[in-house]
């Protein structure tokens, strides 16, 4: 999971950003507060986690609606394991920006590729569901390699996000630590899905969504362990 590497947030009273991208603000290239960024960024994660439940079917045969809803337990499993994805690089993205003083250019581009990244989740997630319904195994393998590469995509953009990051301190808060933007992170992401993927082809499909499921459970016992430490 991409936000396997997020920790807690700094400690409180950090201050913003006053400068805005707005007419009469910064240039372009410029720093600009970073509240405007968030706002954008909270409203795609929603989107995408919204537009997954789109996916769960509805039960349509008369009398077998038990059976419809059971013959579903591959949507239900592609369901959370893409709500606990997004909901963790939602929480990621956010204790990442309370440590951001303010961005420029280049840090508001590769936000957005994240957000592209995130927001593709929605897609494999409909395939996983449609090839559970109307494909055979292949079809299963190809959407769940599917939902590994949107995986990979997303930690790739996190490592360009967090290698940014390191490179531009001036970005960030005064007490913001450079080890906060763990790149050992987005790097494992992209081996665990690309391993994934793999076990999903050339295993079984249902190991590899397994797998996908856990890895948002993993990152909530690694957050409360980091905790408690």
């Amino acid at each position: 999971m991409t936000a396997f590497w997020a920790t807690d947030g700094p400690p409180e009273g950090q201050a913003r950003s006053l400068y805005s991208l707005d007419m009469g603000g910064e240039p372009p290239g410029g720093p600009s507060e970073t509240n405007r960024v968030e706002f954008f960024s909270d409203g795609v994660f929603a989107i995408a986690v919204t537009l997954l439940v789109l996916e769960l079917a509805i039960p349509g045969t008369r009398g077998a609606f038990r059976a419809d809803l059971l013959n579903e337990w591959p949507s239900y499993v592609a369901y959370l394991a893409a709500f606990g994805t997004i909901g963790v690089l939602w929480m990621a993205h956010h204790t990442t920006f309370l440590r951001i003083r303010r961005v420029d250019t280049g840090l508001l581009w590769r936000n957005l590729v994240l957000l592209l990244s995130t927001s593709l989740f929605p897609f494999p997630t409909a395939v996983i569901a449609s090839s559970y319904r109307i494909g055979d195994a292949t079809d299963q393998a190809a959407a769940v390699v599917l939902y590994a590469v949107v995986g990979m995509l997303s930690g790739a953009a996190w490592l360009v996000f967090f290698a940014y990051l390191r490179s531009q301190p001036a970005l960030l808060e005064a007490d913001a630590e450079i080890d906060a933007f763990w790149l050992q992170g987005p790097l494992l992401t992209i081996v665990g899905f690309g391993l994934a993927g793999l076990i999903g082809w050339l295993v079984s499909p249902a190991a590899g969504l397994a797998i996908f499921l856990i890895f948002p459970i993993f990152y909530v016992l690694r957050v409360r362990r980091v905790t408690r430490a």
